[in-house]
């Protein structure tokens, strides 16, 4: 039996260098990144903050997307890289075939997502042989921002002026359900800046000190999601494709700013009236785009 599982061990580790051959080669012609993940680096980019023991749970393996220490002897199927992984892995594999059993792993969490500590042999057997859950010694590791998936978490760390607002406001922390994402850069800091204005408000209106935190919370729930309901109420956002509702909330900001200066809109103004507006004079969808034409050439033969 020994020599039948070692015999066994060695093939599997000779299919599974091949396959990662082969899934290199193919993330290379279609510009795909198939590395796994540094821990280190992604929490300090993502402003990750102190650790939690969160107990012995099973963990779905398709969620495990980097290491601490072996992201450069793995790919992200966790396919063994190089050779020397290889007498770790065999006796790994072996294990398996004898009905052994194995320790539980140990790894970070990051919001939905997790990073191996310790058993990263482990889980590239355990992948490779189609398991689905493993069992592990979760570290539960906060971030500022929601994590539900690898994809969202490559989102915010190429976002790192997201990060950054979410880490200065503690938003998620203060509302768990907030959701204020912007898609064009340099926005965030306009964010901040209403805080701060709003902040100074409150502490005029309350004749008192005004923490950052009341600002934020206050912020948010006052200003913030009370334009995004009339926004959702007039359906506006249909007529800005791509963008979010934190764009349109900066957007007309700006816009009843400048509108206020010109002295064309009054405080008391229905929202829902200046939203509808400011969708037909500047959404990019074709039929508002030919009724602004339209307006203009009608304004223009009226003129002459």
């Amino acid at each position: 039996m020994p020599t039948n599982t070692s015999h066994w061990a060695a093939e599997d580790f000779d299919r599974a260098r091949q396959r990662a051959f082969w899934r290199h080669i193919a993330a290379r012609l279609a510009g795909r990144d198939d590395a796994l993940l540094p821990f280190d680096e992604v929490r300090s980019r993502l402003r990750a903050q102190p650790q939690h023991d969160g107990g012995l749970r099973q963990v779905p393996i398709d969620k495990i997307v980097g290491s601490v220490s072996r992201y450069r002897d793995f790919d992200r199927a966790f396919l063994p890289l190089r050779n020397t992984t290889r007498g770790r892995w065999l006796s790994i594999d072996r294990a398996y075939y004898e009905d052994l059993d194995l320790p539980p792993i140990e790894v970070y969490q990051l919001g939905e997502t997790y990073f191996v500590r310790d058993g990263n042999h482990r889980v590239s057997v355990a992948r490779d042989r189609g398991q689905l859950f493993i069992d592990a010694w979760i570290i539960e590791v906060h971030a500022p921002v929601p994590i539900t998936s690898l994809g969202e978490l490559e989102d915010w760390i190429c976002r790192q002026d997201a990060v950054d607002f979410m880490d200065r406001t503690r938003l998620l922390e203060l509302r768990p359900d907030a959701r204020v994402e912007l898609t064009l850069p340099g926005q965030y800091q306009k964010l901040l800046e209403h805080i701060r204005v709003h902040r100074w408000f409150m502490g005029v209106e309350q004749a008192g000190p005004v923490t950052w935190e009341q600002a934020v919370a206050s912020w948010y729930d006052r200003v913030y999601a009370d334009l995004v309901d009339v926004m959702r109420s007039t359906g506006v956002l249909a007529e800005f494709p791509g963008r979010t509702e934190a764009d349109l909330y900066v957007w007309l900001i700006e816009h009843c700013w400048y509108l206020r200066q010109a002295g064309e809109l009054a405080e008391s103004a229905p929202r829902g009236d200046v939203i509808r507006e400011y969708a037909r004079a500047f959404s990019p969808r074709p039929r508002r785009r030919l009724a602004r034409f339209a307006r203009s050439v009608t304004q223009r033969l009226r003129a002459a």
